[in-house]
């Protein structure tokens, strides 16, 4: 249990590097220049930060644990195989990035023009930011926190939710013990103009975060429910710009009560629709992929039918939510070097796709005690024991293994 609660702590911290968390980087980029120049701020920033995920955390373990408890072999990262999860979550994070630009505002003040004087409402804005980071950030595993996930999801509860305490604690310590520590918060530069400049930059990272959800749930829902959403994107958009005009009539004194009355409307109008629409349906991109590359589909049984019968197999579990995946599918397999491997190792590709749910592969990924995605299987030639390569690929390193399980030399 000791070297569990470790291992999701160091894990946590890792995943602070890990591609999955680079489409919101900006999210945390801001909780570091939302502070006031003192220490005091820095350090409700931080705590602030640390609340949200750990709450955010402890909800998500929570729902998940119960789930598997009701029988339904569900993984983790399972949030985002649902569509109309991934569809609210575009829709929030486009939010985020129309405020980030000055479309509208949330709890800053608009009384002093080319500055961001930061109010009231900055512990809650860093809670959230805490928990948004959290719900996008964990789909994909780092190094060590796969094997502590696939621990902790087969302990009872209470042992399960200190592991995924942990995990979050790791995660958020790197921007917590910066800003906990007075000298470090007053090396942090203080507000002014430039701040404006910095703030509006941020939202492209922010823009590529929804591109990419956007891009998800094409894989899943099919063209119909991406329709939906971006019908509903050009809504939540025109409801932002009307928000941010009535924010400004409140302030100067006059009349702001339509303006709110129609952005309550657009916002209706953009969620009325979504739970009708958004249910999984249509090709994941893995599965039109296979048309060229003519990878086998995994399941259980094409594992057993070919296995121990002289030929390798590779078993790529993967998501199109999974940017980890995606990194080491650009990097790594979809390269020259492993493909000539294959080819010369006669080498089975077999492709277990969770963009959608499938039970099956959840209960794979947990009897090889990985608790959520990339899973990289390799199985020799002869019918041994599986080797389960590094979640972060090289070239190299799928070669050798695979080398190794054809009996070759590399």
């Amino acid at each position: 249990m000791l070297t569990a609660l470790f291992a999701a702590f160091l894990g946590g911290i890792i995943l602070n590097v890990m591609p999955c968390v680079f489409p919101i980087i900006s999210l945390k980029a801001l909780g570091l220049i939302r502070h006031d120049g003192s220490a005091p701020g820095a350090r409700r920033e931080g705590l602030a930060f640390l609340l949200g995920t750990l709450v955010t955390m402890m909800v998500l373990a929570g729902v998940l644990l119960a789930v598997r408890a009701g029988g339904s072999a569900v993984g983790w990262g399972f949030q985002l195989q649902s569509p109309l999860v991934i569809s609210l979550l575009a829709l929030v994070i486009l939010g985020a990035a129309l405020n980030l630009l000055g479309v509208f505002e949330v709890g800053l003040s608009l009384q002093r023009a080319g500055e961001i004087n930061v109010g009231r409402g900055e512990f809650l804005r860093s809670a959230l930011t805490g928990a948004l980071a959290i719900i996008v950030a964990t789909p994909c595993s780092a190094p060590f926190m796969a094997s502590a996930i696939g621990y902790a999801l087969v302990q009872p509860p209470a042992a399960a939710l200190a592991i995924f305490f942990f995990l979050a604690l790791g995660f958020a310590a790197p921007f917590t013990l910066v800003s906990l520590f007075p000298a470090l918060a007053k090396r942090l530069p203080r507000p002014g103009a430039w701040m404006n400049t910095v703030k509006c930059a941020l939202a492209f990272p922010m823009f590529g975060a929804y591109a990419w959800l956007v891009w998800v749930l094409a894989q899943q829902a099919g063209t119909a429910a991406l329709g939906t959403l971006l019908a509903g994107s050009v809504a939540l958009g025109f409801a932002a710009w009307l928000y941010g005009i009535a924010q400004r009539r409140q302030m100067a004194g006059r009349g702001y009560q339509l303006q709110y009355a129609a952005v309550a409307l657009l916002l209706i109008a953009v969620l009325a629709p979504l739970p009708a629409v958004m249910k999984p349906g249509g090709a994941p991109e893995t599965a039109r992929a296979g048309a060229e590359s003519a990878p086998l589909v995994w399941s259980p049984q094409a594992v057993a039918e070919h296995r121990g019968k002289g030929q390798a197999i590779f078993v790529n579990f993967t998501a199109s939510w999974c940017i980890t995946c995606q990194v080491n599918d650009k990097t790594s397999l979809s390269t020259d070097a492993v493909k000539t491997a294959m080819a010369r190792t006669g080498t089975l590709y077999m492709v277990a796709d969770s963009t959608k749910f499938n039970a099956d592969i959840d209960d794979a990924l947990g009897q090889f005690g990985q608790g959520g995605l990339p899973l990289y299987m390799v199985y020799p030639a002869d019918g041994g024991k599986p080797q389960v390569l590094p979640q972060v690929l090289t070239p190299a390193i799928v070669v050798n293994a695979l080398d190794k399980a054809a009996g070759k030399k590399a």
